[in-house]
């Protein structure tokens, strides 16, 4: 009984290497025809990585022929089935350069941006392939606009923007987990200058007010008054954009204790403003509070 498994076993490991042998002398023949065949039967039968060795050792073949674009197009496609999506976006890109024409340009091309959207890294790590996949999505867009792939081009941008929001978020918040307050503010405000319409936008607002008024009660007495009064700005600036949001209560507390310590300092830089007068302009802000308030509202009715 062993020396019948052994002899299986035996036929089995020869069979196995002619079958190596023979794909590796037609890997290597001139027979573009016999090539042609082997390379699809190989794709079909879903074993793409030596379809793929096969379609690229044909290319050199089919070059300038009738043949190539298929040859090429299916080079590209047996890498992206076997998930070498960095070679293959290169086959796709090659591609479309020479054969912009072809009945497979249109699938190629999203292929290859699936390719580059597949190689885009997390947020904590280099941006640069997600800016690359974002102007190869949008290129396509606007090129076939009634492609079926539109709804899946739309999430793949979606999903990379929030991508780059959050990096761009989280770069400024670490400025204040840092507690470097002030590098914190600045961060964040530049997020917003280059995008208004980052999706952390009401985080980004809150921490800009947080670190004014944590930069003004860490300061020297001497500046306190005036990074108060910018905390102020950025209080007003919240609440008029979003009065209702879940860091209200906790930014009302923060603004009492920030006019307590106006309070003192007027009173201790002696002042003429009596306690009257002090009185009317934390009047002043309230108006301007309850104006932005209305603002907002009258927006959200529009």
């Amino acid at each position: 009984m062993k020396i019948r498994n052994l002899i299986l076993a035996l036929i089995a490991i020869a069979a196995m290497s002619s079958c190596k042998s023979q794909y590796e002398l037609l890997l290597n023949s001139n027979d573009a025809d016999a090539k042609y065949k082997a390379a699809f039967e190989y794709f079909n039968n879903r074993k793409y990585s030596r379809a793929a060795s096969l379609f690229e050792s044909l290319s050199a073949l089919t070059d300038g022929t009738e043949r190539d674009d298929t040859v090429r197009y299916y080079w590209g496609l047996s890498n992206y089935n076997f998930k070498d999506y960095y070679t293959a976006e290169t086959n796709f890109e090659q591609f479309v350069e020479s054969y912009p024409r072809s009945p497979f340009a249109e699938e190629a091309r999203y292929l290859r941006l699936d390719c580059l959207y597949r190689s885009t890294l997390r947020y904590e790590l280099d941006q640069t392939p997600t800016y690359k996949a974002i102007n190869a999505i949008s290129e396509y867009i606007l090129e076939y606009p009634k492609s079926g792939n539109m709804a899946v081009c739309h999430d793949m941008l979606t999903e990379l923007n929030e991508r780059l929001d959050k990096k761009a978020f989280e770069s400024a918040r670490l400025y204040y987990k840092m507690e470097d307050y002030l590098a914190a503010r600045v961060a964040f405000k530049n997020v917003l200058k280059d995008d208004s319409e980052n999706i952390y936008r009401e985080d980004i607002l809150y921490y800009i007010a947080m670190s004014s008024y944590k930069y003004a009660h860490l300061s020297v007495p001497a500046k306190q008054k005036e990074r108060y009064l910018s905390f102020v700005d950025d209080y007003l600036n919240f609440i008029g954009e979003l009065p209702e949001s879940h860091y209200r209560k906790e930014l009302d507390a923060v603004y009492a204790r920030a006019q307590k310590a106006l309070g003192k300092h007027t009173a201790a830089a002696g002042d003429d403003m009596s306690e009257r007068e002090f009185a009317k302009e934390r009047a002043k802000i309230q108006k301007a509070m309850m104006k932005a308030k209305k603002e907002n509202a009258e927006k959200v009715e529009k």
